[in-house]
C-alpha cells in the first residue's frame, strides 16, 4: 500500500542525565521569576558522575541559592541512595554563572528578539491533545514508570529511563503500536543467576505494569516489546552518561514528525524567541487544527535580535487546509501577537511554571498552566476564515 509505513517516537523520563540538566536549568529560571519577573536567563547545566555544573548568563536582582536548589530537585527526581550511582547528598555542584552581554540587552531590552532563529509550531487531529501518537505514547510509558516507581509498585526501578513507539500506519491512518522499547534503570534484584540478565518474570512485569495499561487499545498479538535489550540496566543516570541542558529538542517538541528550529527550550526566560516564539507557533497551529481549518498544521516563525516583528511565517497544511496557505499567513497576523512582548503578554509567560515543561515534553499537556494549549482562539478564527 502507498501510504502503509512505520514512524517511531522516543521519550525520556525525569531520571535521564539530559532532562536532570533540562529541569535544573528550568529550576534555577523558575526562582528568578518568582523573585523578578523581568529577570533575564540563560542558564546552562552539566552533569556527570558525582559532579554538577550550572553556568550561563544571568542578569536579575534575585538571588538564587543554586547549591539548595539543585539538591531538591535532585533529591525529588529520586537520586537519594549511592546505589544509584549519582545522589544529591554527595554530588558536588559547581557555580558559574555571569552576566548577560550588554550589546544583547539594548536589543531586547527596546522589546526585540532575544536572539535569531527559526522556530516551529504544530498540531494535528490524530490524538486528543493534537499531537502525534508516537510521542505522545512514548511521554506516557515514561510518566508511567516514574509513577509505579514512587509509589513503589516496581520497587527496583531507578530514575533513569527511556522509551520508544513504534506506529504502523495504514493510508495515513495510525493503526496499531508495532514495537515497544523500555529502558528501565533497576536495582540488581532482578537479575538472573548469571547476573547478567534480568529475569523473564522482571520483564514480564514491565510489560503489563507499564506498557499494558498504556497501550492497550493499540497492541495486538503481533506487538513486539523490547525490555533492557542489553539484557540489564544497573548503572545508569549521570554515573553512565553525561547529561546536558538542551539535549533532548526532539522529545521536548513533536517526536520528529515536523522540523524544529536551531534552539533549545530549557533555561532560557520568555525573551528568548527560541522558546516563546516555539511557544506561540504550538498555540496557533493548535487553534487553527482544533477549528478545523486543516487536520495538520506547521507554521515556521523567523526572528533577528533586536528586533520585534517576525521576519517571515511559513505554513504547511500537508494537503489538509481549507483555505490557501497564503490566507493563513494573514489569519495568523491578524489573530495572534507575534512579537516578543505580544508573545509574552498574550501567554503569560513571566511566571514560574516552567520546570513542569522540563519533563514529559512542553507541547500537549492539560496543566493549567500551559497557556499556549488553550483553545480560545478557535470560535474567532472559524468566522474570520469563513470571510477569506
Amino acid at each position: 500500500m502507498k501510504d502503509h509505513y512505520f514512524f517511531t517516537s522516543e521519550s525520556v523520563g525525569e531520571g535521564h542525565p539530559d532532562k536532570v540538566c533540562d529541569q535544573i536549568s528550568d529550576g534555577v529560571l523558575d526562582e528568578v521569576l518568582r523573585q523578578d519577573p523581568k529577570g533575564r536567563v540563560a542558564c546552562e547545566t552539566y552533569v556527570t558522575m558525582g559532579l554538577l555544573i550550572v553556568g550561563g548568563e544571568i542578569t536579575t536582582r534575585a538571588y538564587v541559592d543554586i547549591q539548595k536548589m539543585a539538591r531538591n530537585i535532585i533529591r525529588e527526581i529520586g537520586y537519594t541512595d549511592p546505589k544509584y550511582g549519582f545522589d544529591y547528598h554527595t554530588c558536588a555542584i559547581v557555580n558559574t554563572i555571569n552576566s548577560q552581554s550588554p550589546d544583547i540587552a539594548q536589543g531586547v531590552d527596546a522589546g526585540g528578539a532575544g536572539d535569531q532563529g527559526i522556530m516551529f509550531g504544530y498540531a494535528c487531529n490524530e490524538t486528543e491533545e493534537y499531537m502525534p501518537l508516537a510521542i505522545t505514547l512514548a511521554h506516557r510509558l515514561v510518566k508511567q514508570m516514574a509513577d509505579v516507581r514512587k509509589k513503589e509498585i516496581l520497587k527496583y526501578l531507578g530514575p533513569d529511563c527511556k522509551s520508544q513507539v513504534t506506529i504502523e500506519y495504514q493510508g495515513g491512518i495510525a493503526k496499531r503500536v508495532d514495537s515497544v522499547v523500555l529502558a528501565c534503570q533497576h536495582t540488581d534484584e532482578i537479575l538472573d543467576k548469571g547476573g547478567e540478565h534480568i529475569t523473564e518474570k522482571a520483564r514480564q512485569e514491565m510489560i503489563k505494569v507499564i506498557a499494558e495499561p498504556l497501550l492497550k487499545q493499540w497492541i495486538d498479538k503481533n506487538t513486539k516489546y523490547y525490555v533492557n535489550q542489553t539484557g540489564k540496566f544497573l548503572v545508569g543516570g549521570p554515573q553512565s552518561d553525561t547529561g546536558m541542558t538542551g539535549r533532548k529538542i526532539i522529545v521536548d517538541t513533536y517526536g520528529g514528525t515536523v522540523p524544529h528550529g536551531g534552539g533549545a527550550f530549557s533555561g532560557k526566560d520568555p525573551t528568548k524567541v527560541d522558546r516563546s516564539a516555539a511557544y506561540m507557533g504550538r498555540y496557533v497551529a493548535k487553534n487553527i487544527v482544533a477549528a478545523g481549518l486543516a487536520e495538520k498544521f506547521l507554521v515556521q516563525f523567523s526572528y533577528v535580535i533586536g528586533y520585534a516583528e517576525p521576519l517571515s511565517i511559513f505554513v504547511n497544511t500537508f494537503g489538509t487546509g481549507k483555505v490557501e496557505d497564503e490566507k493563513f499567513v494573514k489569519l495568523i497576523r491578524e489573530n495572534f501577537e507575534l512579537t516578543p512582548k505580544g508573545i509574552i503578554h498574550t501567554l503569560d509567560l513571566r511566571r514560574p511554571i516552567f520546570r513542569k515543561t522540563a519533563c514529559y515534553g512542553h507541547f500537549g499537556r492539560t496543566e493549567p498552566e500551559f497557556n499556549w494549549e488553550k483553545l480560545d482562539k478557535v470560535e474567532a478564527l472559524k468566522k474570520q476564515a469563513a470571510k477569506l
